[in-house]
Order: C-alpha cells, then sequence, then structure tokens
C-alpha cells in the first residue's frame, strides 16, 4: 500500500499547528500574552509548509504577505491608541496574525477575524450569563480566539476548499 506524501505532509503540517496554537491559548489565557516564540514558531513553520508544498517563491510570497498583513494591524493597532488613548489590540495579536498568515494568506484574513471574533462574543456572551460583569474596560484575552479562527480557516482551506 503507497501512502500519499503530500497527506502525510499536511496531516504532520497541521499536527504541529494545532499544538502551537493549543501552546498559545494556554499560555494567552493564564499570562495574558503570546510569547513571540510561539509566534516565530508558527510563521516559521507557515513559511516551511510554502516552501514544501509550493517552492521558494511562494515562500517569498508567503512572507511578503504576513509582513504586510503585520504591517497593516500594527498601524490599525497605532491608530487605535491615537484615538481612544488604549491599546485595543495586543502587540502579540498583530505578531500572530501576520504568522498566520503564511497559512491561511491575506484572503483568509477576514474569515479568520470573523471566527475570532464571533467565538469571542460567543464567549463574553457566556461569561455574562454566568453572572461575571463584563463592562468596557474588561480584558479578554484574544489570542485563543485568534487560534480557533486560524484553525478553522485553515481546516476550511483544505478540506472544503473554502477560499
Amino acid at each position: 500500500m503507497l501512502v500519499d506524501t503530500e497527506v502525510l505532509q499536511l496531516l504532520g503540517f497541521s499536527a504541529a499547528l494545532v499544538l502551537l496554537c493549543g501552546a498559545l491559548a494556554l499560555i494567552d489565557i493564564r499570562r495574558g500574552i503570546i510569547p513571540d516564540g510561539l509566534n516565530l514558531s508558527i510563521a516559521g513553520l507557515g513559511l516551511v509548509k510554502a516552501v514544501v508544498t509550493g517552492g521558494a517563491m511562494a515562500g517569498i510570497g508567503a512572507a511578503s504577505e504576513g509582513a504586510v498583513i503585520g504591517l497593516i494591524f500594527w498601524l490599525l493597532r497605532r491608530l487605535y491608541f491615537a484615538l481612544r488613548k488604549i491599546q485595543g489590540l495586543g502587540l502579540g495579536d498583530v505578531k500572530f496574525l501576520a504568522a498566520a498568515t503564511p497559512w491561511i494568506g491575506i484572503a483568509g484574513i477576514p474569515m479568520l477575524l470573523l471566527i475570532a471574533t464571533l467565538t469571542a462574543l460567543a464567549a463574553a456572551g457566556g461569561l455574562q450569563l454566568a453572572g461575571r460583569d463584563l463592562t468596557r474596560q474588561t480584558s479578554l484575552p484574544f489570542g485563543p480566539f485568534l487560534a480557533i479562527g486560524l484553525l478553522l480557516t485553515f481546516v476550511s482551506q483544505q478540506f472544503l476548499g473554502v477560499i
């Protein structure tokens, strides 16, 4: 019986991504930060996947897209701070979005953000129903929701043919 190497590669990359996202979510919930090492690991593995599956030019394209997304969200973070005088998006979240881009491409970022936002809203609603008092000043780590968004977007692209 022959084993398809593309399937094995996809499973290996997917398993590693799931482990990295799980670690990221746990650390962000417990400590309120997304470690740079995890963001670098996610980005590096995504770039390796791009090169293995699409060649060197695909890797360069994935790195360029990641840089563009990182710059856009860094600018949005700065603009929000200039307007509101509070941080609305952590720098780790910005770095995560840049690191996620090699996995899903620029076209997948809106879906990742939609999933992350909807799951965060569901969690906030669940906390409210459980009796936790939430105000405009309540901080909720966004990293776990971004990780869920990345994983579901990646799965939908790979297995359902979405974007």
